[in-house]
């Protein structure tokens, strides 16, 4: 899309809510509203998932085992492979309005399966397990696509910081809540509070599609806006990133990102369970403890992720930019998995990784939501589909490859686990490397005030 008159407005021309907004963020004159509208959405989104994201973490875990929660990576990468065509399939026959609160309504009507198979005592741990997967990266993924095509690249990367604060947000008052209510409510009905909440987003999107389109038709001839509102083409989420090398390389990214995330997470997960058995009185105790657990752990990541999205982010991006800002998650795991390595305990992994997600939900997924600004319509709804679903399951599966070995053919333990996440973070620095030389290029022709 062209640059909007906004782009260019003045300090003088900005109402209370971009005053307001402009203390986490370069917000510029009648930009507020919108960034309000989608951090209100991706907050809701981040909420429900968050409490749909203990709820799965508790029945897995206590119907199943650390185990098999890291094996069932390798279920969501196969169905992806199902998944992924389809969406592209619909994506190239309805505009983005229906394809965003199409595709949303589609996933919230399915918890109420669930409701009615878990109440009625079925064990659905493995099957809600593989759903949740599928179900928050496709609907993230399709918010920050949404996102990326209503924006120029510069006004995506001032703005991206501020709606991230509401996925923050949503992300620690969804986990909070679940924390302090999961006893009392139970898994099942959160699920259904969940489905109900999940219609909120179908709303605001409507309201920021209606808003934006009515603002590029007053901006400009309208074409460009009647443009956005049409099917993409035909051509694949996966043929696009292996036809272009940029592409190719950020879903490399997300491979080695969340092999070494889920791999972490399975040595907390591992320890947690442990500690949760001695102190158990029975089945349903342990399951208790566990929930409350993750709860607390999650709550503490996201209120780190919080203070990091609203005072950190919009700084890092302006002081080393998009490319720049990818370095920093993969340091902080440099540093976390050798202290893992050396004090092999359980509040040192807890700590690291409170401190690594953090940094992954905030800093991490700014930077690489923005690394699609330049991009085309089609790589922003297909082809970071297919990297942000597919891609980071195919990188859980392979944790669940090295966790197998791990366990069941050379018996590693805590620290050779960490040390064998070293290497992987050393991969990930590589293709960081990679990214930055391909993101320089590729906004080297594109003016000042649109390239992120």
């Amino acid at each position: 899309m062209s640059p909007s008159p906004r782009d260019v407005s003045t300090d003088r021309q900005k109402n209370w809510l971009d005053r307001a907004l402009s203390v986490f963020a370069d917000v510029r004159a009648g930009e507020g509203a919108t960034a309000l509208l989608l951090a209100a959405n991706i907050f809701c989104i981040l909420a429900f998932y968050s409490v749909l994201k203990v709820v799965r973490d508790t029945l897995i875990l206590t119907e199943s085992g650390a185990e098999v929660k890291s094996y069932s990576a390798a279920g969501q990468a196969a169905l992806l492979l199902v998944v992924v065509p389809l969406y592209g399939a619909f994506a190239s026959r309805v505009n983005r309005l229906k394809l965003v609160c199409g595709v949303t309504f589609f996933f919230a009507s399915h918890l109420a399966v669930f409701y009615a198979l878990g109440s009625a005592g079925i064990r659905i741990g493995i099957p809600f397990f593989l759903w949740a997967g599928i179900f928050n990266l496709v609907v993230i993924s399709q918010f920050w696509a949404f996102a990326n095509d209503l924006f120029t690249a510069d006004r995506g990367r001032r703005l991206f910081p501020v709606i991230g604060i509401g996925a923050s947000l949503g992300a620690f008052v969804g986990a909070g809540l679940t924390a302090l209510n999961f006893k009392d409510l139970g898994a099942y009905r959160l699920m259904l509070l969940a489905g109900l909440g999940l219609l909120i987003p179908i709303v605001l999107t409507l309201w920021v599609n209606r808003r934006e389109s009515a603002t590029a038709t007053a901006a400009a001839s309208g074409k460009e806006s009647k443009n956005t509102e049409q099917p993409l083409s035909k051509t694949g989420g996966f043929q696009l990133i292996f036809q272009q090398r940029y592409l190719l390389l950020i879903a490399l990214l997300m491979v080695t990102v969340n092999l070494v995330n889920t791999l972490g997470g399975y040595l907390l997960d591992k320890m947690m369970t442990g500690w949760a058995a001695e102190l158990a009185t029975s089945a349903e105790s342990e399951r208790a403890i566990i929930g409350t657990m993750a709860g607390q752990i999650a709550t503490w990541v996201n209120l780190l992720a919080l203070l990091f999205q609203a005072f950190l982010v919009s700084r890092i991006l302006k002081l080393i930019g998009v490319r720049g800002s990818l370095f920093i998650l993969p340091l902080i795991s440099l540093v976390s998995y050798t202290l893992m390595a050396f004090v092999p305990i359980f509040s040192i992994i807890r700590i690291a990784k409170i401190l690594e997600n953090s940094a992954d939900y905030s800093i991490q997924n700014t930077a690489r939501h923005a690394l699609f600004l330049p991009t085309s319509r089609e790589a922003k709804y297909k082809a970071k589909q297919a990297i942000d679903s597919f891609f980071v399951r195919f990188g859980d599966m392979l944790q669940a490859v090295v966790v197998y070995i791990g366990t069941e053919v050379v018996s590693m333990s805590v620290s050779a686990f960490a040390i064998v996440n070293i290497v992987f973070v050393l991969i990930t620095l590589a293709i960081v490397i990679g990214i930055y030389r391909e993101h320089k290029r590729l906004t080297a022709d594109m003016p000042s005030e649109q390239a992120a």
